[in-house]
Order: C-alpha cells, then structure tokens, then sequence
C-alpha cells in the first residue's frame, strides 16, 4: 500500500470510491479534478484508490477509506499526512462508526451534522417568476452570501468567503446548477437565496440563506421551493448544522428525511 500526492488522473476513482464511502455526497469528477488544490493524497492498493484526505485550512476534509481496505493503518496515516499540512487546531468530520477513531487521534466530537435526502421524482412543481442564479450579478450575490452565512451555527467562526472563490464554486464549478439556483429580490437587492450543485440526476442543495432584517417572512422555504422544483434531478442530498432549527424545519416541511450524521470534531490543542 502506498500514500502519495493525488493528480487530476485520480478524479473518476475518487469519486467511485466517495460514492461507496459517502453514498449521500455529490460532486462530479469534473468537479473534483477542478476542485483540487495540491493538498490532497490518496492511498493505493494494488494500483487501486482506496483512500483520499484533503487539507484546507483548519480542516482534515473528507478522510476515507475504503471498507474492505479499513484496519491497516491507510486512515491513520493519511490523517497524518494531512494534519501536516493544515492549521491548528485542526477540524475535522467523522460518521458515527469512526468516532472512536477520531477520539483516539485527538479529536474531540463537537456538533452533530446530519445528512438528509428527497426524493425528487413526487416533488410538486412550482411555477415560479423568481430570478435564477444564471440572471443575478455575482456580485451583488457574493455580498448578500457574505452578509446572510456570517451566523450560520458551527464550532469554527465564519470567515467571510473571497469572491473568486465563490465564483468559482457556483459559476465555474461543473457541478454548478445555475438553471435551479433561486435568487429573491427585495428592496433592489438580493435578500435570500438557495444554490444548488448537481451530478447526473443527483442534485446537492449547498446552501439557502437569508439576510438577517429579511428572516421571519418564509424566504428561505420560497428560493429552497423553487430550488429543487426547478433542478429536475432523481434526489437532493442536503447537510445541517444540529443547531440550524430554522432550516431543519424548512427540510421537514419540504418532505427531507435524515439518512445520516457526522459529527465536526476539534484536534485537542
């Protein structure tokens, strides 16, 4: 078995590997080729990938292996690898099952992040005049994204994202649905929003939020709606923060059910 830097080769065998691991994750290997920085390993067997971890920032993003690859030592040593490259005290993701894992290199467990899905194929069309993404400035959008994201609940304080960054995640990202992303206006502005991502007929709800003085009116409910109305996909897969009340109920009501959990665990300084 071998632990080496991952190439934009890698792409297709990491994404067949997420898909065994990470059922309920979506980025294409277009995505994942784009999406690659130089902070990222895999782990071979028998000339096979069978194991990936990302470093970015604070965090140890995504580390897997493989199950049938799981008790030899790969995850413990592609943790390794990435805690030298990220900052302290590092962060990091772990299911339920890897919890004990996670404790035993450091990490202490800290919020629950659960996992929803919706089946899309009953989902009831809404006809809707509401901009697309495709329509808005990005940076009128980025402003309102920094704005409306600056309190979402987590154990790390939110860092305002540069706009190049955002721009290449929702509009040069392949995975980048601008057709379904949903945009309300109010008051000459952007004022709530629901982005999507999608590969094939899986569709990713990344992120719906609101600007705080516009809260309380069911917006968020309205650009999600429409979201996923217009992204025609077989099923949406969606991530919240345990303390995200608002937006657990908004999944609830649009008919999501939690099919899984991580929890965001904090290296012990």
């Amino acid at each position: 078995m071998d632990i080496r830097k991952a190439d934009a080769g890698d792409a297709a065998a990491v994404v067949a590997l997420r898909s065994v691991v990470y059922p309920y994750l979506v980025r294409g290997v277009e995505a994942t080729r784009q999406g690659m920085t130089g902070a990222e390993w895999v782990a071979e067997a028998g000339g096979r990938v069978v194991g990936w971890v990302a470093a970015r920032g604070r965090t140890v993003s995504l580390l897997h292996v493989h199950p049938e690859h799981r008790g030899h030592g790969l995850g413990g040593a592609l943790l390794d690898v990435a805690l030298a490259h990220v900052e302290e005290p590092a962060r990091a993701f772990a299911t339920t099952e890897s919890l004990g894992f996670a404790r035993r290199h450091g990490f202490r467990p800290s919020r629950e992040v659960r996992y929803s899905a919706l089946d899309l194929t009953g989902f009831a069309t809404v006809r809707s005049d509401m901009p697309r993404l495709r329509d808005v400035d990005p940076v009128e959008l980025h402003r309102t994204y920094t704005e409306a994201t600056a309190d979402e609940p987590g154990d790390v304080p939110a860092t305002p994202v540069p706009f190049e960054r955002f721009v290449s995640w929702f509009w040069e990202n392949p995975d980048a649905d601008r057709e379904a992303g949903s945009v309300a206006f109010a008051d000459g502005r952007p004022v709530a929003f629901s982005l999507v991502l999608r590969d094939g007929d899986r569709v990713w709800s990344d992120m719906t939020a609101t600007l705080p003085a516009y809260r309380g009116r069911g917006l968020a409910y309205q650009v999600k709606r429409a979201a996923l109305s217009r992204a025609r996909g077989r099923t949406a897969f969606t991530s919240n923060d345990e303390a995200n009340k608002p937006m657990l109920a908004i999944n609830a009501r649009l008919g999501y059910r939690t099919i899984a959990a991580q929890w965001s665990c904090v290296r012990a300084s």
